[in-house]
């Protein structure tokens, strides 16, 4: 895909504003089903934390809206890393954060620098988790919605489309942490008692690749 789309198809800070927007409303209407998740492998706060995170950075990116895709997602990885308690700011912060620097200033980037900047942060998760696939944490929803994303840009998917499908795939991937022993994360110190518990962080990272593809969809497609 084309990095430099023509004015209005691409993706720009009002389309990352939508998608701040949407997640802040799922993760608000979750909260509960998270800390419920939470309750059995964590400290029962994974929904309060997320909600609480996400409705600051919202509020922060109102009064004061950057101009470009980048810079709104690093103001929201900031923004979570100094509200969100637990390992949750950090790691959703990095995410969103070194995303954010790998956007640059572009004031709209294509659906493959979208999924590079996932990548990036993606990444950054791993490095400061120390985590890796199976080990029962966000990333085992983050991974596959990377490689769906790749597959179907690979062919020739629109935005919406490539989406759709990362979004899937990171709801599968959080349901496929429910037989998983925790290796990483608080979860990991029940170890065998970690099994047949889904894994909040996974499932909260599905809700935020679920609110991306909502975003794309309510574009009409244009987002391609």
């Amino acid at each position: 895909m084309n990095d430099t789309p023509a004015p209005g198809s691409g993706i720009d800070a009002t389309f990352v504003r939508r998608w701040l927007d949407l997640a802040t409303t799922a993760l608000d209407r979750e909260a509960d089903r998270l800390t419920e998740l939470d309750s059995p492998i964590g400290d029962a706060d994974h929904g309060s934390n997320m909600r609480r995170g996400f409705i600051a950075a919202r509020t922060a990116v109102e009064q004061e809206p950057p101009e470009t895709p980048g810079g709104v997602l690093v103001l929201v990885g900031r923004t979570l890393i100094s509200t969100v308690g637990g390992a949750s700011g950090p790691l959703y912060g990095t995410l969103l954060r070194k995303a954010g620097k790998e956007l640059g200033e572009a004031e709209t980037v294509g659906a493959d620098r979208l999924r590079d900047a996932l990548r990036a942060g993606v990444g950054g998760v791993a490095q400061l988790g120390g985590a890796a696939a199976g080990d029962k944490t966000m990333l085992d929803a983050l991974l596959p919605a990377l490689d769906a994303l790749t597959g179907a840009l690979d062919a020739g998917g629109s935005a919406a489309e490539v989406l759709a499908s990362a979004a899937s795939a990171a709801e599968e991937g959080a349901e496929a942490t429910t037989p998983l022993r925790a290796r990483k994360g608080r979860a990991s110190y029940l170890g065998e008692r970690s099994i047949g518990h889904q894994d909040p962080g996974a499932t909260s990272a599905a809700l935020l690749i679920g609110a991306l593809a909502e975003a794309a969809g309510a574009t009409g497609g244009g987002a391609a």
